[in-house]
């Protein structure tokens, strides 16, 4: 397989993933059970050779499915798209500030609407947050955000659809996020703005001790008892000394930038898949950061994940990506 150096620019990337051979290499290089060698991803073992004419690897051991590719085993299992689409996918998806919609996907790369949907949502599934960077501490802001339409605006059959029972806001989703200043953000999206469910959000998140703002919502009531926490009351002042959630606002407003001016329309279903997508680039930022380095944080990501079209859709219950 040929070698050469991995790209650091987008136009880099596309010229050097137009050579497949060099897609396989980049896979193989940044896939992290396979940094000793190829392994088999049936049966664990080394002992495989690689047969180029095919660009597959042959298990020696006599078993099921012995012949494999680089995609097996990964959010690409199974697709006929070719290696250079998905990983100009990825790159994209990686480093757009504001998202990039499966219709702009559809144009750029030459494949259907309906494939680079499919192919976007099993990129946002490899940027889900296994929380391996152990819990927030130091100054946490908490902090919920409404996401979606107004009821009133909406037709009968879309506002049955969406809506689905919740109440507040006319309806709209809610999205709650604890944010380390200066470091990451953990986001889900939250039935109602309970305490349960909120206080549950900061106790799996945040280290106890740790100095916690939050706005005068009641729900937020109790967590004095294990955080030093202090409250802004936005009806009064946005900013008291080191007290707001300032830091917290501005995820809201890249959030909603994203969804309001990219994918404009966005099924409460998929939510969560938007809101790991943005906060996986947002926890990829900073100095010490560039495309290069973002795209290959995704692409470590990829493996022991798999979302087929029945699960996306609905059809069957979604399985548990591998942590």
């Amino acid at each position: 397989m040929s070698k050469g150096k991995e790209p650091v620019t987008f136009q880099e990337a596309v010229l050097y993933f137009a050579n497949i051979d060099n897609c396989i290499d980049y896979l193989v290089a940044h896939r992290s059970a396979w940094k000793d060698g190829v392994v088999c991803p049936t049966c664990g073992s080394k002992d495989v050779s690689y047969m180029p004419t095919r660009r597959v690897w042959q298990c020696k051991g006599r078993h099921a499915k012995c012949q494999f590719s680089v995609k097996v085993g990964t959010i690409m299992e199974d697709s006929a798209i070719t290696l250079d689409k998905w990983l100009m996918t990825m790159w994209m998806v990686a480093n757009c500030k504001n998202g990039v919609s499966s219709w702009e996907i559809h144009r750029a790369i030459g494949i259907t609407q309906k494939n680079a949907w499919h192919m976007v949502h099993r990129i946002r599934l490899a940027t889900q947050d296994p929380n391996t960077g152990g819990m927030l501490n130091g100054e946490v802001e908490v902090d919920e955000t409404f996401i979606g339409g107004k009821a009133r605006n909406m037709h009968k059959d879309v506002r049955a659809r969406r809506i689905q029972g919740r109440t507040g806001a006319e309806g709209k989703a809610i999205v709650a996020a604890v944010l380390e200043r200066g470091g990451k953000v953990r986001a889900r999206v939250i039935d109602k703005r309970r305490k349960s469910q909120l206080h549950a959000l900061v106790n799996e998140n945040v280290e106890a001790g740790s100095s916690l703002y939050s706005d005068a919502l009641k729900s937020y009531d109790g967590l004095s008892e294990k955080y030093e926490h202090q409250v802004i009351d936005h009806a009064v002042e946005y900013v008291r000394e080191n007290v707001h959630t300032n830091h917290a606002e501005n995820f809201w407003s890249l959030l909603k930038r994203g969804i309001n001016g990219t994918y404009v329309s966005v099924e409460p279903y998929h939510l969560f898949r938007y809101v790991d997508e943005q906060a996986f680039r947002y926890n990829n930022r900073g100095e010490d950061m560039n495309d290069a380095t973002r795209f290959d944080a995704l692409v470590r990501n990829i493996v022991g994940k798999r979302l087929t079209w029945k699960e996306l859709t609905g059809k069957v219950e979604e399985k548990q990506a591998a942590s």
